[in-house]
């Protein structure tokens, strides 16, 4: 490991960046009428994004077919490095045809604006349900996961990239913290080590529980929920944002906690991507990442603990950063207060059990949920965003 002025190393031991300079920037923009395009969806301007700010180092680009083939087979670079998820371009054969290895291609997002470039290294052939089946365990197109693979073109474009420019996030701005900043931040506070939390779901008590039990061992906490394409059923970011802001406000000590949104799409692969969550906090400067239940998981494609036990398929000392492992937590009536299996001497009939799904259920009936599930003002704020969207909570 080299050494980290700045704390614990990136993954592979550089913080990558691919920001273009000004010179760049002025250069790809005067090439730009002059460049075959490629659009990409929502998830491969995230990933874009997610390269260019050091997120996926050790990746400077979309994966070759050495790369790509040794993450879907073993979980690990063509180096040995670990790396569990496939950061690919995927293109129709029509598209991939005129573009030529070696040449540059214009990058524009879904609404057709120059985003980035790609210095196109590779053009090849790839097997989705081979995919399917290694990375998401299974081959069902109803998994949302799947389905992205299925969907997507035959092709694969490989290469380093650049991003032309950061641009604020357009609903965050004030929580974009990229893993320079993150890194900086957590020297500045005298952080030496620091969990992350992934959410995707609103917090309840659950979540509040085991951060909070994580938060006991180390210096703070990096709270930062995944704002990039979800499913349509998982509740919106903005009100998910809103329900971290009242639980820092009101059940948090202020100086422990920094939130920052995680850019990334979300790929529900469970375990696979348990890892791969983890890898991206080291990234961002976490010591340590918190692995629930079912961790990215859907549906029932996955064991409960699935997303805990793939870590024990690597050394510690490869990954880099310590997974805290953690049981479903739930309120015990016998103790009066949130608990798991390790902690709790109650039968099964004395334990509330708190999750997203039931939460969502009972705001659709219009009920708050009690004060064991979810924090008042967090059930509030849930059930105003009910009432208010047409989202299907």
């Amino acid at each position: 490991m080299s050494h980290h002025p700045e704390g614990i190393a990136p993954h592979g031991g550089q913080l990558v960046h691919r920001i273009a300079t000004h010179n760049q920037w002025q250069e790809f923009r005067e090439k730009a009428d002059f460049l075959p395009r490629v659009q990409l969806d929502k998830r491969a301007t995230s990933d874009l994004e997610m390269i260019a700010i050091g997120a996926f180092s050790p990746l400077i680009g979309f994966m070759e077919k050495a790369d790509y083939e040794s993450v879907v087979d073993n979980m690990r670079l063509a180096n040995g490095l670990p790396w569990s998820i496939p950061i690919t371009l995927s293109v129709e054969e029509d598209v991939a045809e005129p573009l030529k290895e070696g040449g540059l291609v214009r990058l524009d997002d879904p609404s057709g604006r120059f985003i980035g470039v790609l210095e196109l290294t590779q053009k090849y052939h790839y097997d989705k349900t081979r995919e399917a089946l290694k990375v998401y365990r299974t081959d069902e197109e109803q998994h949302p996961g799947v389905r992205v693979v299925y969907n997507q073109g035959n092709i694969n474009l490989a290469g380093p990239i650049w991003l032309l420019q950061r641009d604020p996030h357009p609903l965050f701005p004030n929580y974009q913290i990229d893993p320079a900043k993150s890194r900086a931040l957590f020297q500045e506070k005298g952080w030496k080590t620091v969990v992350g939390f992934q959410t995707r779901n609103p917090i309840h008590r659950a979540h509040e529980y085991i951060i909070k039990c994580a938060l006991e061992t180390v210096d703070g906490l990096f709270l930062h929920p995944l704002v990039g394409a979800t499913k349509s059923d998982d509740i919106p970011a903005e009100v998910r944002m809103r329900c971290y802001e009242i639980m820092l406000e009101h059940y948090f000590p202020e100086n422990r906690v920094i939130l920052a949104i995680n850019p990334a799409a979300m790929r529900y692969a469970g375990p696979r991507e348990a890892i791969f969550h983890a890898l991206i906090r080291k990234n961002y400067g976490c010591t340590h990442f918190i692995v629930g239940r079912d961790h990215a998981g859907v549906g029932d494609y996955y064991g409960t603990y699935d997303a805990q036990y793939i870590f024990d398929e690597f050394e510690p000392t490869e990954l880099g950063i310590v997974p805290m492992k953690f049981e479903h937590a739930f309120y015990c009536k016998r103790t009066q207060q949130m608990a798991t299996t390790k902690t709790s001497p109650s039968l099964p009939e004395e334990r509330v059990h708190l999750s997203g799904t039931k939460v969502r259920e009972m705001l659709r009936r219009g009920e708050l949920p009690p004060p064991e599930f979810s924090r008042p003002e967090v059930a509030a704020e849930l059930a105003m965003a009910m009432n208010i969207s047409q989202y299907e909570i």
